[in-house]
């Protein structure tokens, strides 16, 4: 159950992360309000899933499901480049993300 929270954690600060964007600086309200949440509901199961596992593992997993995730979407949202050294860092990431997975 520790692994699904962490996932869904990990999806929500996509969430916010990306919320940022649309906030403008956080002037506006209703993206500002629904990255709030994003980002409290991310830390509230980050800090549930870390009751069982290993603080390290859980936080870069975290980061780097947010990291990919907000990357992605940069891409597709807001036309960031798709370079190939750029998907392969990603690549790596997710492998990294999954390393920790299998050893934990």
């Amino acid at each position: 159950m520790a692994w699904v929270m962490l996932i869904v954690a990990g999806l929500l600060e996509v969430g916010w992360a990306v919320g940022l964007k649309y906030t403008q600086g956080f002037a506006r309200l209703w993206p500002t309000v629904g990255t709030v949440i994003s980002l409290i509901a991310s830390m509230t199961l980050l800090g549930l899933a870390v009751r069982t596992l290993p603080l390290g593992t859980a936080y870069a997993v975290w980061t780097g499901i947010g990291t990919v995730g907000t990357a992605l979407l940069g891409m597709v949202l807001f036309q960031e480049p798709a370079t190939a050294l750029r998907l392969i860092c990603i690549t790596l990431i997710v492998v990294g993300i999954l390393g920790l997975k299998l050893v934990t």
